[in-house]
């Protein structure tokens, strides 16, 4: 049974900040250079080293403002509330949980987790340097209504490229440690209550972090 972010166990994860900092990851994860925890940032060049030749990660979001947070969960659940008229206000919270994390357990808010991509740097570096993006079934921040469920990682409906890149996504993130919110093929994170739940951690390491500056001394490799 998939755990969603809105479960009370995840809520329930005590939280003992070890007070990493944010760091910016570096231009070979693509432009947009997002910020992490020192700590998930070294796991993700971990992860890249287990990739084939010829195939890299693209990063496309880490950490998130409690702001762009709280606008994320405001405008999905306009979106599921049209699509699924009349439901509750607790089941409002569940399927919007879905896609998108309450901002106490949220673990982009906390610097922990990742969007990210595999892309091919063999056949054309991409507008961003970092190779064209492989076919993984959906684009990434595809809601569970516009594809129809195919967001989730283990989505039957999928081409058996688009499975065989999952499982190797999955495999090098898996190895390096982090876990996945099985919704969003795209969405890993290390470190925060959710991956402490899914591990059995006794303590997530990052709880919510302020939209302070990067801390320019460290980077991911």
């Amino acid at each position: 049974m998939t755990i969603l972010l809105s479960d009370p166990r995840v809520g329930a994860v005590p939280v003992r900040e070890c007070g990493e900092p944010l760091v910016a990851l570096d231009a070979s994860f693509g432009t947009a250079h997002a910020r992490v925890r020192a700590g998930l940032a070294a796991r993700l060049a971990r992860a890249r080293t287990a990739l084939p030749a010829g195939i890299g990660l693209r990063v496309v979001e880490g950490h998130r403002s409690v702001v762009d947070q709280r606008a994320i969960i405001e405008r999905y659940a306009a979106e599921v509330l049209a699509a699924h008229p009349g439901v509750s206000t607790d089941e409002l919270e569940h399927l919007t949980s879905r896609f998108v994390s309450p901002v106490a357990v949220a673990p982009h808010v906390a610097g922990a987790a990742v969007d990210l991509t595999l892309v091919d740097l063999a056949v054309d570096p991409g507008p961003d340097g970092t190779g064209a993006d492989l076919d993984l079934g959906t684009p990434i921040d595809a809601t569970p209504e516009a594809s129809g469920g195919r967001c989730y990682l283990d989505a039957p409906d999928i081409s058996a490229r688009a499975r065989a890149h999952r499982v190797l996504l999955a495999g090098v993130l898996g190895g390096a440690g982090l876990v996945n919110y099985p919704t969003e093929w795209w969405h890993w994170s290390w470190g925060d209550r959710y991956w402490a739940l899914v591990t059995g951690a006794p303590v997530a390491l990052y709880g919510p972090v302020a939209d302070r500056a990067t801390d320019p001394t460290e980077a991911a490799a």
